[in-house]
């Protein structure tokens, strides 16, 4: 490995952005957090939009921060959610905000597009689990209201490689990034053309499709000029911030291993060498989207901690500003097994009143409601955990494999309530952390691309020797027979 390299990794959460420095050298890579900073819907003419300009913003002051703590830097990469796109009109410019997935517009898309297109037609081609909020839909309710800002298109680019463009000047779609769309064909790794024809969506609109890895360019002049740095190495990291995490898990070939990305969602499954595309995998169902190194990640989305984050949320408008750690102190003692609810319902995807939301689902299925905050964050906490037991459940039988272990990453590592859960309920051994995984894989990425780093069996192993990880084993003698 080649000497010390500083990196500036852009890691936009759906919920929070930073802007990390990471030095990496032979024998471990190193985190300085330079810059966070909240992030979250806005509602603009009644719809859910993404505050572009803000993000760009704050982007912009923690490289110029980064750089200025660090001279000699050698990259950037941007990472970020998956499925919401910007629109460029001829000029290059911005047409509009880009939209939220929890906005409405796509209430119905489903069944809409399945009338063009039989869903397990849709399914052959992408492997993607049906849900409302992809891009295929987002863009079907553009198509299906004569969308004026959709008319005006010449390009359509990924929130992280849109971050990306503003910095570099340079159109692309990461193959990552793209592939959470439902619009790429997942055996060939090109767009699927015949969707966008069955579904009548614009197909040249769509841009040239690169793989994790790429160098792009360097930060244009003007944007050099403005945040007062050289001109930087762009590059195309993982795009999708799970695929940067799952690039970070600090698992060794020696045994058979599960991923669990757990934060806003919950992103639960394996590395396959190929597609897994079956009617099992759509039964279940599963999604393939597109890893590192030429990896599939075969994984199912799972709602995550976003049923808690909105109940802070609420009780904190109420004037009950609990942190997460007071919340999981208070389910650690609350009463197990209060309630049962299906954590993926479609009532709780969009954002207001968790708790009331929660609870009418509770009445509607013949359970008590709740009011008590630490036996609420219990349940969601205890449900979460049985999600991910029937999702391990079925990697097994997809896969043919007994897993040894769950490598938890990302913000939900640091939950050890729930990790013990998990661990009780899976029956598996849970290994959890790192916390910034996605930060670390963004910049291992990079440093693959600058030629510092070989591969990534050389990655996790760097990772295996700077982060130490939490472990969980079962407790519970049930494991694995918990309803």
């Amino acid at each position: 490995m080649a000497d010390e390299k500083r990196y500036i990794a852009v890691d936009l959460g759906a919920e929070s952005g930073r802007v990390m420095l990471g030095i990496v050298s032979a024998e471990k890579i190193r985190l300085d957090e330079i810059r966070r900073f909240t992030n979250g819907p806005v509602e603009q003419n009644g719809s859910l939009c993404w505050d572009f300009s803000r993000i760009m913003s704050e982007v912009k002051t923690g490289i110029g921060k980064a750089a200025k703590e660090s001279d000699d830097i050698a990259g950037i990469g941007v990472d970020s959610w998956g499925v919401d796109f910007g629109l460029l009109d001829e000029n290059g410019n911005l047409i509009e905000n880009p939209y939220h997935y929890r906005d409405s517009r796509t209430n119905g898309m489903i069944e809409k597009a399945c009338e063009l297109m039989p869903k397990r037609e849709i399914y052959e081609h992408t492997g993607i689990q049906f849900m409302q909020l992809n891009t295929i839909y987002q863009l079907l309710s553009m198509r299906l209201s004569n969308s004026p800002a959709l008319a005006k298109a010449k390009r359509l680019i990924f929130i992280a490689d849109l971050v990306s463009y503003f910095l570099s000047g340079k159109p692309y779609a990461e193959y990552t990034l793209a592939s959470t769309s439902q619009l790429l064909n997942m055996r060939s790794g090109k767009w699927a053309s015949i969707i966008f024809r069955k579904l009548n969506l614009p197909l040249d609109i769509m841009p040239e499709i690169i793989r994790p890895g790429t160098i792009i360019g360097t930060l244009t002049n003007k944007v050099a000029k403005e945040i007062g740095c050289p001109p930087i190495p762009v590059i195309a990291v993982a795009s999708h911030d799970t695929a940067s995490a799952v690039a970070a898990v600090p698992a060794d070939d020696k045994t058979r291993w599960a991923y669990l990305s757990s934060g806003t969602w919950s992103l639960m499954g394996v590395d396959s060498a190929t597609a897994v595309i079956n009617d099992k995998t759509f039964a279940y169902p599963f999604t393939n989207e597109g890893g590192v190194d030429g990896k599939i990640r075969l994984l199912k989305n799972i709602m995550g901690l976003w049923l808690l984050q909105e109940c802070k949320k609420h009780w904190q408008k109420q004037g009950i500003d609990l942190s997460y750690n007071q919340l999981t102190e208070l389910a650690a003692k609350a009463k197990s097994g209060s309630a049962s609810i299906d954590v993926d319902n479609s009532c709780f995807l969009a954002p207001g009143d968790m708790p009331a939301r929660i609870n009418e689902y509770l009445l509607k299925t013949g359970q008590k409601s709740i009011s008590d905050k630490g036996l609420m964050t219990r349940m969601i906490l205890e449900n979460l955990a049985r999600k991910y037991v029937e999702t391990i459940n079925q990697l097994e039988d997809v896969t043919g494999n007994q897993l040894d272990c769950l490598h938890v990453v990302g913000g939900g590592s640091q939950n050890d309530l729930l990790n013990q859960l998990t661990a009780d309920t899976t029956g598996k051994k849970v290994i959890a952390g790192p916390v910034e995984a996605t930060a670390i894989g963004n910049i291992l990425i990079q440093a693959r691309a600058t030629g510092q780093i070989q591969d990534l069996a050389q990655a996790r192993a760097l990772v295996r020797r700077s982060f130490a990880p939490s472990e969980f084993r079962p407790q519970n003698p049930n494991a694995k027979k918990i309803s």
